[in-house]
């Protein structure tokens, strides 16, 4: 197979906005099937009366340090203040301040707005740049701190234990998307195994998916633990997962195009791989790969075909096979799925009938 379709026969869910298109082409290019369903909605910057708020209050402040938490946000809130005619003054305030980046992209945004950084968070976290913070001592200062999506209501609050004067500004808030049938569906998707990876690009929406989820959130979780990938961008997109002890991947740089490449790597890893009548069979979410080449399978035979290679080998009768169909099936429907799935494969090798038991795969080995 080649690197394009090394996502054939998954199934991913994307659960970002604004880079929704994007995260969607990546995927589809390597031959992924997409899901899309936006965990959260942005508040249009013009309309955010908090921001406008938030800038008018920084600008009062005449802030001695200025925290640029990221890029996108940086820019967002420069733009907004231009439109609301207040673009000079911030900059003017913002000039005189020392400003601190957390990590490479806030540096950029701050250098293309004609302004400088003092000092860059290595590890791009929060975490580094209080730190720094409270070992130089922040006792009398006067600090804005630019948010992007959620209050940062720890750190905010250990800069004003120790004595520091703080504005927020709230770029980028992010609420429910308007329109939840998306997610929800998403949500029984995952319950019913539907969907091999969920990828999430911020912490408001892992929050927010799992809010959504509502009453099927012990559900969704045990799927997210014995079979359903997770994939966050990085440890903060992470973290909601995480203490709810939810095993995730994440790349070592934390970025989207990174994040894409660690679905692509780990999802093959997971499929099941066997030696069936004398080639390989690997079966994937709503495909099965014949030595390597994918066979488009309806979801009946697909659904016959994971219930024999969960048991590779053995027989498994047609009251098992029945259980894994749709409601209202019976013996005559598996056996019209069975003829379907060897037609799909090519060949009546891989499957055994064994009369008046059921069916079983040829099993060479396991891979």
């Amino acid at each position: 197979m080649t690197d394009g379709g090394v996502l054939t026969g998954f199934t991913v869910a994307v659960t970002a906005e604004r880079r929704r298109d994007e995260m969607t082409a990546l995927l589809q290019r390597r031959g992924a099937r997409v899901v899309t369903a936006s965990a959260i909605s942005i508040v249009p910057l013009a309309d955010d009366d908090a921001l406008h708020a938030a800038t008018a209050a920084c600008i009062g402040l005449a802030p001695d340090l200025v925290i640029a938490t990221t890029g996108f946000g940086f820019r967002g809130w420069l733009e907004a203040a231009e439109g609301w005619g207040l673009g000079e003054k911030l900059r003017e305030v913002l000039g005189r301040a020392r400003i601190i980046a957390r990590g490479p992209k806030p540096c950029g945004a701050v250098r293309a707005a004609g302004l400088s950084e003092e000092w860059a968070a290595k590890t791009e976290a929060s975490e580094e740049v209080l730190e720094r913070l409270l070992a130089d001592g922040v006792s009398g200062r006067r600090i804005t701190v630019q948010e992007h999506g959620e209050p940062q209501t720890e750190f905010v609050a250990a800069l004003r234990a120790a004595g520091a004067a703080v504005v927020e500004v709230p770029v980028y808030r992010w609420v429910p998307p308007p329109d939840t049938t998306p997610v929800r569906r998403l949500v029984d998707q995952v319950m019913a195994g539907q969907i091999d990876a969920v990828t999430f690009t911020s912490a408001p929406a892992v929050k927010s998916f799992l809010q959504l989820a509502g009453d099927d959130v012990p559900g969704v979780l045990d799927r997210f633990r014995s079979g359903t990938l997770a994939a966050c961008v990085g440890p903060v997109t992470a973290a909601p997962l995480v203490e709810r002890d939810v095993p995730v991947v994440m790349p070592e740089r934390f970025r989207l195009g990174a994040l894409i490449k660690t679905v692509a790597d780990e999802l093959p890893q997971r499929s099941l791989k066997l030696r069936v009548a004398g080639g390989t069979l690997e079966v994937r979410g709503h495909a099965v790969l014949i030595d390597g080449e994918p066979r488009a399978l309806a979801p009946a035979a697909m659904s016959i075909l994971a219930s024999l290679a969960a048991r590779p080998g053995a027989v498994v009768s047609k009251d098992q096979l029945i259980a894994s169909l749709p409601r209202g099936n019976d013996g005559h429907a598996v056996d019209v799925a069975v003829a379907r799935l060897r037609t799909a494969l090519g060949s009546g090798r891989h499957i055994e009938t064994v009369i008046k038991r059921g069916y079983r795969l040829r099993l060479d080995e396991t891979l």
